[in-house]
């Protein structure tokens, strides 16, 4: 017998069908960005997106595009419905980063279902305001957070040399000898090793190992 239960709709999301309902509504007009990075994708289950004050267990650096942490310090300053939340934060970065629908709501879902946040149906939609505990844990936590608003004017877009790298990476691969392929093998994997270098800051001085070296 073929299990109903097999697959969840949105409007099953959590238990919760109007967030369900709002986001299969969103997602009819969203388009999630296409460079969109995966620490932007909000919800459950992963990544440091989503270290939680369960247990309040002390603050967690959020990083660009950290969409917990956006969402709280936006509704800090009001009470907002998700599809303004998502604008907002389009608006703020200058249109660097537009969170989907898939990365807001299953965000909202989880922030109420800790208790900082709380929701009053308007007009079929949800408006979520901060609740005190909630309002308590961001002004605690909100200055080691960092900005997650920090795309504006942060620098050149880097899609465009990314894209003419892995062009040049695919001529090599196509059409190179044995001895070009490993030299260009190199090349990337230098690359790779200074990309994380800059972004270790001060530490490149200190011998700061490649993350993805395995030991």
């Amino acid at each position: 017998m073929r299990n109903m239960n097999h697959r969840r709709g949105p409007e099953q999301m959590h238990g919760h069908p109007a967030w369900g309902e709002e986001m299969g509504r969103q997602r009819r007009h969203h388009r999630p960005f296409d460079g969109e990075d995966p620490r932007m994708r909000g919800g459950r289950g992963r990544g440091r997106g989503h270290g939680g004050p369960r247990g309040r267990g002390g603050p967690r650096r959020a990083g660009r595009g950290d969409v917990r942490a956006a969402v709280l310090l936006l509704l800090k300053e009001d009470s907002m419905y998700g599809y303004q939340l998502m604008q907002t934060i389009t608006d703020r970065t200058n249109g660097a980063w537009r969170p989907s629908a898939g990365a807001i709501y299953p965000t909202l879902q989880q922030l109420e279902d800790e208790g900082l946040v709380q929701t009053t149906a308007e007009g079929g939609r949800k408006l979520v305001t901060l609740t005190d505990s909630g309002r308590e844990f961001v002004e605690q936590n909100a200055e080691s957070w960092g900005d997650p608003f920090a795309f504006a004017g942060s620098g050149p877009d880097l899609r465009g040399p990314l894209h003419d790298l892995h062009g040049a990476a695919r001529q090599v691969q196509m059409s190179g000898t044995a001895e070009q392929l490993a030299a260009a093998e190199k090349v990337l994997t230098d690359a790779r090793r200074a990309l994380y270098l800059i972004l270790a800051g001060d530490d490149q001085d200190a011998g700061t190992d490649d993350p993805t070296t395995e030991s």
